[in-house]
C-alpha cells in the first residue's frame, strides 16, 4: 500500500521517538539536520528548506561499530556533501552522459531557486524518466497544464527506471500535491505519484475523463491507496455533481471507511455528500459525525 501511516512523539527539544511497520527509531536534530537512529542503522538526513528535497546517507549496524564512525552507503566512502553530490568536476563532466549532466545541472539550479533554469535543463533529457518527472512538475506548478501532461507521460512510459538518478546522487524529494481544498498529497519519483500528477493537470484543463482514467488505472494498481479513492471521489463528484451512477460508485468505493488520518476524512466527506444527493440524509449526517471524531 502506497500510503504509509507512522506516529511520532516528542520525546524532548530535538528529539523525537517514531513509530512504524517497520519498527521503533529515534530522531535527533532540529527540521531539516536530522540524524535518526534504527534497526536497520543510522539515517543521516540534510534538508533544503521550501524545496521538498532531502539528501540522506545511511550506515548499517552490520558496516560500522555505531560509535560515530562516518560511514556512507556505499562501502564506507564518508559522507559526501550535497555540495559535493550536484557538482561535477571538469574530468567527471568528460566521462558523465550528456542526459545525466542535465539531471544533475537541473537539480543543482531547482535547490538554488533558480526555477526556470532547471526547467530548461531538465526538458532537454525527457527520455530519462527523472527529467520528465520534474519537468511534469515543474510545469505543472507554473500552470503550464499541457507541458506538464506531456512530461509525465514521457515519465510513465519509462517508470521503470524512474527515481534511479535521483538514489545515484543521494536525493530524496516529497513533493506536496494539492488534490483538492480538503486532501494534500506527498509523493515523490514513482509512478503514483505521476498518475496522481497527471489527473490533476487534465483536471485543470477541464478534461474530466482522462482525469479519471489515470485514477482509475492508479486504482487498480492500489486498490487500498485512500488517496487515490480521495482523488477519484473528488473528481467524479466534480464532473458529474448530479449523476446518481456517480454518488453510489463513491459509496461503494468508500465502503466502511473510518477517519483514521486526514486523507480518510476527506474520503468520509465525500462519501456524505453522495449519500446526500442520493437523499440518505441520516446516513450522511452520521458518517460526518463519525468525520469530525479523531479515532487515531
Amino acid at each position: 500500500m502506497a500510503f504509509r501511516f507512522f506516529r511520532r512523539f516528542r520525546v524532548a527539544p530535538g528529539i523525537t521517538l517514531n513509530l512504524s511497520k517497520s519498527g521503533p527509531s529515534l530522531s535527533f536534530g532540529p527540521n531539516g539536520a536530522k540524524m535518526t537512529l534504527g534497526s536497520k542503522g543510522v539515517r543521516r538526513t540534510l534538508g533544503l528548506p521550501e524545496t521538498g528535497f532531502y539528501y540522506t546517507e545511511h550506515s548499517s549496524w552490520n558496516g560500522s561499530s555505531g560509535r560515530g564512525r562516518n560511514n556512507g552507503s556505499r562501502g564506507g566512502q564518508g559522507y559526501v556533501s550535497p555540495e559535493d553530490r550536484l557538482t561535477l568536476g571538469f574530468f567527471k563532466r568528460l566521462v558523465t552522459p550528456k542526459d545525466e549532466r542535465a539531471f544533475v545541472d537541473g537539480l543543482k539550479a531547482f535547490v538554488q531557486g533558480r526555477e526556470n533554469c532547471a526547467l530548461e535543463q531538465f526538458k532537454s533529457s525527457l527520455n530519462l524518466a527523472d527529467c520528465a518527472f520534474m519537468t511534469g512538475f515543474l510545469a505543472l506548478k507554473k500552470l503550464r497544464f499541457q507541458e506538464a501532461v506531456e512530461a509525465l507521460q514521457q515519465a510513465n512510459r519509462r517508470h521503470g527506471s524512474l527515481g534511479s538518478f535521483f538514489a545515484k546522487y543521494g536525493v530524496h524529494v516529497e513533493l506536496v500535491l494539492p488534490i483538492s481544498k480538503e486532501l494534500k498529497a506527498h509523493i515523490g519519483p514513482r509512478r503514483r505519484g505521476l498518475l496522481l500528477g497527471m489527473a490533476e493537470a487534465y483536471q485543470a484543463m477541464d478534461e474530466h475523463l482522462p482525469a479519471a482514467e489515470a485514477l482509475m488505472e492508479l486504482r487498480d494498481m492500489l486498490p487500498d491507496d485512500v488517496v487515490v479513492k480521495a482523488s477519484l471521489a473528488e473528481l467524479l463528484l466534480d464532473a458529474r455533481p448530479d449523476d446518481p451512477k456517480t454518488h453510489h460508485e463513491i459509496v461503494r468505493m468508500a465502503g466502511n471507511v473510518s477517519n483514521d488520518s486526514p486523507a480518510h476524512g476527506a474520503l468520509m466527506l465525500y462519501k456524505a455528500k453522495a449519500l446526500r444527493a442520493q437523499g440518505l440524509h441520516t446516513a450522511a449526517r452520521d458518517t460526518l459525525t463519525a468525520a469530525l471524531r479523531r479515532t487515531k
